[in-house]
């Protein structure tokens, strides 16, 4: 049965587009027929992490407003099996979303997909309350920072009280933690909060660490998911995320500096 999950965190710039885009390729690539919705009506971006923004005719919008059906606005990836993105519009504002044409598109997305990844705006807005009524699991992103967790938390109670299943009586959106930027050295300084720090305000299950990398960036401008850089650091530490979401146990990496090889030492590599 068709999983619908949302990722969303409350704040502004934590990665939840980068997340949704690597999440999106790591169930592909595992075999799941997968599509990611951006639901960032006006302020689009998923479509340039993608790298499909020049192939963009029909949005999200267009459909829930009958301008075009699904089959027409779907984007099929060109590097990845299974794999479908679904854009924003960038010229209507969040009023054009309408829990109706949520709710149909959701509806009949679920006849043909294993997963469908919903990229929260942020804030608690209207476009954020749509992306996680239909939610079955949420990956709460957040940096290990105080507002961004305190922002968090926020999106928690919403999705214990503001969604479908709330609303239904039915059992709670299953939760998820993902930190990203993280960087252990400034953790044992005192600089930024630990995952246990994190665990104690929020208290979610931990996903996944993303260490901090220039590598996002940079493939972000390259329109491309982060997980396809394989061998980076953060392409593995999605990597384990998509697979424990997926049911597979993995070691948790990334908590403690990286210390450099001997070899690194010698020659100044690390």
């Amino acid at each position: 049965m068709a999983k619908v999950i949302v990722v969303t965190s409350g704040k502004g710039g934590v990665g939840k587009t980068t997340t949704s885009a690597s999440f999106a390729v790591g169930l592909a690539q595992k075999g799941f027929r997968t599509v990611v919705i951006d639901f960032d009506v006006g302020l689009r971006n998923l479509d340039l992490i993608m790298g499909c923004e020049r192939r963009v005719v029909y949005d999200f919008i267009n459909v829930i407003h009958d301008d075009a059906n699904l089959s027409q606005a779907l984007i099929k990836d060109k590097r990845v099996e299974n794999l479908y993105i679904l854009a924003a519009s960038q010229t209507r504002d969040k009023d054009a979303l309408t829990m109706e044409g949520v709710e149909s598109i959701i509806m009949e997305l679920k006849k043909s997909f294993d997963y469908i990844i919903c990229d929260s705006p942020a804030g608690i807005e209207k476009g954020a309350f749509m992306a996680m009524y239909f939610a079955d699991e949420a990956l709460i992103v957040t940096n290990p920072e105080v507002s961004s967790v305190r922002d968090a938390d926020r999106i928690l109670g919403l999705l214990d009280a503001k969604t479908f299943r709330a609303k239904n009586g039915d059992e709670p959106v299953r939760q998820h933690l993902l930190v990203t930027r993280y960087v252990p050295s400034r953790v044992e300084k005192g600089e930024m909060l630990g995952v246990n720090d994190i665990n104690d305000i929020l208290n979610v299950p931990l996903l996944g660490v993303i260490p901090e990398s220039t590598q996002v960036l940079q493939s972000s401008n390259a329109g491309l998911p982060v997980i396809l850089e394989a061998g980076t650091s953060a392409a593995q530490a999605y990597e384990d995320a998509v697979c424990r979401i997926a049911g597979e146990n993995r070691p948790m990496r990334f908590l403690q500096e990286r210390k450099p090889s001997l070899l690194q030492r010698i020659f100044g590599g690390g």
